[in-house]
């Protein structure tokens, strides 16, 4: 079944094959909310409840299998942005310094929409963190209303609430010992409490979902407006952000288009966030000068897609160099670094997750599983090759399995050809030789068991989401 039969998008009445309009341009809002996979409660997890967001699922056409192509913010939103593979155009080291101009006249989708004729705004947060110089402001203003009468509008609206640190929710609070944990996370209260903590954070940023769709109810411009609701990458946890299992890049996608998306409907296909860059773009009427990454998220090409692409290199300073690919059932990870740690020094980790304190002490005291552990090791496999559908939570590494030796070599084949086409250069000696220190595990056993007794504190004891900022300066001197 395509995509057009389960969505019903239809735009023929609006744009010829030339991409002339002989109707009314949409409006386009897209709410991006920040770190957050498909934990919602229109994705089928149990005990959260995002009334609002559901409400808007129920309107529209939910992507099943949607992914960013980077689990960090700058790189991910970068490739957003542009329409194109953050290593393609140079913006794939997160929170890069040196920000250079986009390459090869590439210009920004707000610039694009803007020479469209729309109006550009951000709402909310106003965050965009892209690793790139832009020759002019990415967006003309802060709000829809901002614009002429007769001017469709583009509006990017961030939700940071599900960021860290994460907030209590007293309007509905989860009960953490109801929480069920991936098997890769051991089963202890302060880690069932946070993850009930990150449930209740999205519950909060759910109804600030809701203000943002009735504002534009009550302007009475919801009725010509296609709404774009999407995480900027997977969910901060531990083996979520930063890395690319599918908690790292697997993100939520849902788009409401009044009269052109049939509402309530589902699609499973392999979905990229840079199609939504394209889809923009196609029904905006705009013109890139380069074609474009992605695919428009209602057209035979997205049916036909075999592969989706995503890659991580530089984390603030940590440095690693990450490649994966995923098709209709297998996901290859291929470690370009695998002499470092998966938990190698990240002070933003450290200091903000606090699994990742339990985790080090139960590893150092020898009391995790071998699908626990394996996250803690001092080095990592080269290759890590999954069946998605058998080990959706990626235990089972298949990747020195004889029975899938063919597998391994179709994906790494298209990793290798997605390396040339997007000018991929991988590790240098320079890069394997800087950023912060690659010694691990990164503290003492003591150290740890400080920061471990700090979370309790604060999560078990205090009932709060977070440490507090007195508790954060003192264990930064622990490092």
């Amino acid at each position: 079944m395509s995509v057009p039969d389960r969505a019903q998008a239809d735009d023929a009445s609006l744009q010829d094959a030339a991409g002339t309009w002989h109707g009314e341009k949409p409006n386009i809002l897209w709410i991006m909310i920040e770190d957050w996979s498909t934990d919602l409660s229109c994705y089928g997890t149990p005990l959260v409840h995002t009334p609002n967001i559901d409400k808007l699922a129920d309107q529209s056409v939910r992507f099943e299998r949607a992914y960013t192509t980077s689990p960090v913010c700058s790189t991910s939103r970068s490739a957003m942005m542009t329409g194109f593979h953050q290593n393609y155009i140079g913006a794939h080291q997160h929170r890069t310094k040196d920000k250079q101009p986009l390459p090869f006249g590439i210009k920004p989708i707000p610039n694009l929409l803007e020479e469209a004729g729309y109006f550009t705004a951000t709402m909310a947060s106003g965050k965009t963190d892209c690793n790139f110089q832009t020759p002019k402001p990415l967006f003309m203003g802060k709000s829809w209303n901002e614009r002429t009468d007769d001017q469709p509008f583009y509006v990017q609206a961030t939700l940071a609430g599900t960021h860290r640190s994460f907030v209590r929710d007293p309007q509905r609070p989860i009960d953490a010992d109801k929480v069920k944990l991936p098997p890769y996370y051991p089963d202890t209260p302060l880690a069932r409490r946070d993850w009930a903590n990150g449930l209740e954070t999205v519950q909060v940023v759910d109804r600030q979902v809701g203000e943002l769709l009735q504002q534009l109810e009550d302007d009475g411009l919801a009725d010509n407006t296609i709404v774009f609701f999407i995480g900027d990458h997977g969910r901060c946890h531990i083996r979520g952000k930063q890395f690319l299992y599918e908690a790292g890049v697997r993100i939520p996608l849902i788009v409401r288009w009044p009269k052109h998306i049939k509402p309530a409907s589902v699609s499973d296909e392999l979905v990229s966030s840079l199609d939504i860059s394209q889809t923009i773009l196609k029904l905006a009427g705009a013109k890139p000068a380069h074609p474009l990454h992605g695919k428009y998220l209602f057209g035979g090409d997205v049916v036909e897609r075999e592969y989706v692409h995503f890659n991580r290199d530089k984390m603030d300073s940590t440095h690693d160099v990450i490649r994966a690919v995923r098709g209709e059932r297998y996901k290859l990870i291929h470690n370009l670094m695998p002499e470092r740690a998966y938990c190698q020094l990240n002070h933003y980790k450290e200091k903000s997750y606090p699994m990742l304190a339990l985790m080090n002490v139960l590893n150092m005291q020898g009391k995790l599983n071998d699908a626990q552990a394996r996250f803690m090791a001092d080095s990592k496999p080269e290759f890590e090759l999954y069946d998605l559908d058998s080990d959706p939570h990626e235990i089972n590494n298949l990747a020195d399995d004889p029975k899938f030796t063919a597998i391994k070599a179709e994906l790494l084949a298209e990793i290798v050809r997605w390396r040339k086409e997007v000018k991929d250069i991988g590790v240098t000696d320079e890069f394997r030789d800087g950023g912060w220190s690659s010694k691990y595990p990164t503290k003492s056993l003591e150290a740890w068991q400080v920061e471990l007794a700090e979370w309790e504190q604060a999560l078990l004891v205090d009932g709060k989401a977070s440490r507090s900022r007195k508790n954060k300066k003192k264990s930064r001197k622990t490092k």
